[in-house]
């Protein structure tokens, strides 16, 4: 499963009323007339929300459920402030559920990044079990892979792609990163794209919208990552017809800065040192892992290597350097399994960077057009970045990891540079929109991995305090998105829905991690 980051329009096809009245009587008199919109080439002018039924989306590799599934288009206002603006259009997909007899009430996904391409994350949806007793609904969040306007930045996928044979904090490469983020936004201004207006109070009200066209009396909400925090957004916001609320790998709205990326990797890889330090073969065999860990940082970072290596998907060698930076970065994003962390580390000090190498160059395979960085970007400078300085950013690198050099805490470990990329950006701060406690009565469920170096687990009580009907749980020895990882986390989830008030979380006691790899000396 990949991981996303902390990680093309859908033609619209004549509309019948026979396709109409196939989403239910409900949605079909919730719906407008039919519309034809087969030609329209982009956005619109503004009018009140609607969905459209019309095809699926074709993913270059065929997704089993949509074969089954009833799609269309959500069509929204760019930006609500503005009535007379131009109306966006958002890939939507309901699939069935697999109980003959399902509940009434589906369950609607919010996928994470910001920008993450949802439909892909359609097959880890299914596997997990979320459509077994109810209707699943996946929409892209505006900006993303199948909507119009699609917010893809090839120039930022190609950045990416050559980066892993940059040094990774040095000014050629800010600058060159800078370069890609001005491209991406000149062009997508250009187009007449509202970037203000690409955010999560917008976010969370398409899906209120959606809930509203689709005709569904009440849905739960699952959310992952970013997705946990847009649900939190949208329970607060619109908390008509919420059922239950699912958070894992909770992102939550208050808390999100540059500054919490670092005190996230802090608590997942202490968690990591200390599952190490209770399984006796692997505390024997890498009794000094942090030490080791902490002087590689070190040494990288100010001689970094320089290998060519084969990227593990196959194909020619690239050119990779491995340096301070490039190493954190691997270990928060979960490039190489946990399970091999200690080893991979001891390798590195004893000469053979092979496996990190590796992992590094898997990422010089990018497929461009697949995330939605203008939406990332958004967010994250509207949302994440504006009240916390460089230097506040540094401060919270030095207390998290106070060995580490000052060119890797300086920079919050997979968002580099974001001080000059916002300056660049220009969207406006609303941090007093969005950095709001939730309160709620409403049923929630937080499901956090005790290795996630992204979400730290420890958010879910202090974001639970404001939710009266909360229930946290923690499972071992597993990082971001945890449900599709674990059988267990899928079981209290499903326990989650069928009864909000009392999930049963009894698989979690006992639980322990995979065992680490044991390599000889």
């Amino acid at each position: 499963m990949a991981e996303q980051s902390f990680h093309l329009a859908a033609p619209v096809a004549g509309v019948t009323l026979a396709l109409l009245a196939a989403l239910g009587p409900t949605a079909a008199s919730a719906a407008p007339p039919p519309t034809d919109t087969a030609g329209v080439a982009g956005p619109v002018t503004a009018a009140a929300s609607r969905f459209v039924p019309g095809p699926c989306p074709e993913p270059p590799e065929p997704i089993e459920a949509l074969a089954t599934a009833r799609c269309g288009v959500l069509e929204v206002p760019e930006n609500r402030d503005r009535p007379d603006g131009r109306t966006i259009g958002l890939a939507v997909a309901v699939i069935p559920a697999v109980s003959a007899k399902p509940a009434p009430d589906p369950v609607v996904f919010m996928a994470g990044g910001p920008g993450g391409e949802v439909f892909d994350d359609i097959p880890f949806l299914v596997s997990s079990g979320l459509n077994r007793d109810r209707e699943l609904v996946v929409m892209a969040q505006r900006g993303n892979l199948y909507d119009k306007p699609g917010l893809a930045c090839p120039e930022l996928d190609r950045f990416h792609a050559r980066a892993v044979g940059l040094p990774s904090y040095t000014p050629q490469t800010e600058k060159l990163m800078a370069d890609a983020v001005k491209q991406c936004r000149d062009r997508l201004a250009a187009d007449g794209t509202d970037l203000s207006a690409y955010n999560s109070t917008e976010n969370a009200a398409d899906f209120a919208d959606l809930r509203t066209a689709l005709g569904f009396k009440e849905w739960n909400v699952y959310g992952h990552s970013y997705g946990s925090n847009l649900a939190l957004t949208y329970l607060r916001l619109h908390p008509q017809g919420i059922r239950a609320v699912a958070l894992d790998s909770a992102a939550p709205a208050q808390y999100v800065s540059l500054p919490f990326a670092w005190a996230n990797a802090r608590e997942g890889l202490d968690n990591v040192y200390k599952a190490c330090a209770a399984e006796p073969r692997c505390k024997t065999r890498y009794p000094d892992f942090e030490r080791t860990l902490n002087e590689q940082v070190q040494k990288l970072e100010a001689n970094p290597l320089t290998l060519n290596v084969s990227p593990p998907q196959g194909g020619d060698p690239v050119k990779v350097v491995l340096d301070g930076g490039a190493l954190v970065n691997l270990l928060v994003a979960k490039a190489i399994p946990f399970a091999d962390f200690p080893a991979a580390i001891d390798e590195l000090a004893r000469g053979n960077p092979e496996r990190l190498a590796k992992a590094r160059a898997a990422g010089s395979v990018a497929v461009e057009g697949q995330t939605a960085h203008g939406l990332t970007q958004s967010i994250l400078c509207s949302e994440w970045l504006p009240g916390h300085s460089t230097s506040d950013v540094l401060k919270a690198g030095r207390e998290a990891f106070p060995a580490w050099p000052e060119p890797v805490q300086a920079q919050a470990p997979q968002l580099p540079f974001q001080d000059q990329l916002c300056r660049i950006w220009n969207v406006p701060d609303r941090t007093a929109d969005v950095r709001v406690p939730t309160v709620s009565s409403v049923p929630v469920l937080f499901i956090n991995g005790t290795f996630d170096m992204k979400t730290g687990a420890s958010w879910a009580p202090k974001t639970a305090r404001t939710l009266s009907h909360a229930t946290t749980v923690q499972v071992p020895g597993i990082g971001h998105w945890v449900v599709p990882q674990s059988p267990c986390a899928q079981k209290v989830l499903a326990s989650f829905l069928n009864d909000p008030s009392a999930p049963d979380t009894g698989c979690v006691a006992g639980l322990r991690w995979e065992p680490f790899t044991i390599t000889p000396k």
